[in-house]
């Protein structure tokens, strides 16, 4: 069988959308469209009707006619199958079979027809697999979901950890008032001589101090003892915690002594997608690349899984520009075969060993104005360890105290990116709190998850590595991983970006602005 064409046209014969499988044309689909209507039987119940050219395997969509157009050679049973399935990726990408909305999905109802169809010959898909191919459209959305479940989550957990520590502090003091000691401290700090009720409590931050004893102060210590100490034994302190969920208030008589490097624990914070990759002034052609990494890392060395997927949306606001061609930079680094490479149904496919070039098939025509139109995806899936953009090495040794002494660092691999918002998170055995004696950055630990969570704002070519070592309770290594590491890129992965913009019809380069940023949808060392 060979397919010339599929389309959806008005009873009319007026084209709504159409793909054409074989060379063909404007001219000659419109005119064996506009024939259509005139040669299809009255009062009968046919699918097909032939002319001396042509075959039509129609069936009627509400108002319109959803139609194959084969060589009168092809396999009539096969085609009426392949009709039924285009009818079927109809329904199922457009809630009505009205024009308005099969316009409105026309895009995606011809990048449907090609996974159906190729070069005239049906492909061995159903319906479930043509939905399959046709999910990465939906990948940008589904990030966008996952992020607003989270922030909200974490909104609501931030609301719950407030609430208990409001409720701690009121049951603590109607404890000290009940004993009728107006100064004596107990393990959640005293100084208050009683419980008084006031009509809106802040609940104080107060640091958690990370370094050596600092010298004693005029202030009495509200309780005996040497302080916190770190180690496999607990003390009542961490025991609490423990109770709470990591979620007690820490007042400033529970801290280690003071230090200048103290870190105090963090507020949640709401993120946009963004974080704090800089704002990129558009221009009349503009172009967003997107790019999401799935990576987990092996702690002894390699990787499990590497996924990069990415697209390029382009965005024109000046008519006079719609007819111009993207020609791309040479990455630096090559990726291979593994990385696929899927353009718009209207562009050309990239040519072998030639220059990668973003442009129309047809050259008299130009890209949409007003709107933005995903030109090009990619996407690789692999083992190759060059290709990691961030390496991280966490080296937890074990001493003979009942502690552990944690090493790990960073190292940006790829210098095509600049990472911002760098967080490393690193769990913490139970119990157990961390004195941290060197670090690039910032540090915090994170009670939700009992981590330490390692931050920092900005990492280059220039400034590609960074370590932090601390002590902790615990004499398992295994209790260190999974490592989490997040950021927001600037830049892409794979090397994708523009070298030049140029018109279609006199070779003058254009004026063009690019925006490129990396996200992480998974990345852990295991």
């Amino acid at each position: 069988m060979v397919v010339l064409a599929a389309s959806i046209c008005t009873k009319a014969g007026k084209a709504v959308i159409s793909r054409q499988f074989r060379d063909m044309s404007r001219a000659r689909i419109e005119s064996l469209l506009a024939s259509f209507p005139k040669v299809i039987p009255t009062n009968t119940q046919h699918t097909s009707v032939e002319t001396t050219d042509v075959r039509y395997v129609y069936q009627p969509l509400e108002d319109l006619y959803i139609l194959l157009i084969t060589n009168k050679a092809s396999n009539i049973l096969q085609d009426i199958e392949t009709l039924h399935l285009f009818a079927r990726v109809v329904a199922d990408m457009c809630r009505s079979a009205d024009q308005r909305e099969i316009l409105k999905n026309s895009f995606e109802l011809l990048e449907a027809f090609d996974e159906i169809v190729s070069l005239g010959y049906r492909e061995q898909v159903n319906l479930q697999q043509v939905r399959n191919v046709l999910e990465m459209e939906s990948h940008e959305e589904k990030i966008q979901e996952i992020i607003a479940r989270n922030k909200e989550a974490e909104a609501k957990e931030e609301l719950k950890r407030r609430a208990k520590q409001l409720e701690m502090q009121r049951r603590e003091q109607q404890r000290r008032a009940a004993a009728g000691g107006p100064s004596g401290g107990s393990y959640l700090g005293g100084g208050m001589s009683g419980y008084s009720a006031v009509p809106r409590y802040e609940a104080p931050v107060t640091p958690i101090r990370t370094s050596s004893p600092a010298p004693a102060t005029t202030r009495a210590p509200a309780f005996k003892g040497s302080g916190m100490k770190l180690g496999s034994k607990k003390t009542k302190q961490s025991e609490l915690l423990d109770a709470l969920g990591g979620e007690a208030l820490l007042s400033e008589d529970m801290s280690v002594p003071s230090s200048p490097a103290a870190i105090s624990t963090p507020e949640p914070q709401l993120h946009n997608e963004r974080g704090s990759l800089p704002t990129v002034d558009q221009e009349s052609v503009h172009a967003v690349i997107r790019e999401t990494v799935n990576l987990e890392l092996v702690r002894e060395g390699g990787l499990n899984n590497l996924e990069l997927k990415g697209d390029m949306n382009l965005q024109i606001t000046d008519a006079s520009l719609a007819r111009v061609k993207l020609i791309l930079a040479e990455p630096h680094t090559t990726f291979g075969p593994e990385l696929q490479f899927k353009q718009h149904p209207n562009v050309g496919k990239f040519a072998a060993n030639k220059e990668r070039v973003v442009a129309l098939k047809d050259p008299s025509r130009g890209f949409p104005v007003g709107q933005s139109l995903a030109v090009l995806k990619w996407r690789y899936s692999g083992k190759d360890e060059t290709y990691v953009p961030l390496s991280i090495n966490c080296w937890p040794t074990p001493s003979n105290d009942g502690t552990c002494d944690v090493n790990i660092e960073y190292e940006l691999e790829n210098e095509d990116v600049v990472l911002h918002d760098l967080v490393i998170s690193i769990p913490l055995p139970t119990g157990s709190y961390p004195t941290v004696s060197s670090h690039t950055g910032e540090w915090s630990l994170n009670p939700s998850s009992h981590s330490l969570d390692w931050t920092v704002g900005h990492v280059d070519a220039d400034e590609r590595s960074g370590t932090l070592e601390f002590n902790v309770g615990g004499d398992d290594p295994g209790a260190f991983f999974p490592v989490k590491v997040s950021f927001v890129g600037q830049g892409s992965l794979v090397g994708i970006h523009l070298a030049s913009v140029t018109r279609v019809d006199t070779g003058e380069e254009v004026v063009f602005s690019e925006d490129a940023s990396v996200t992480v949808d998974n990345y852990s060392v295991v």
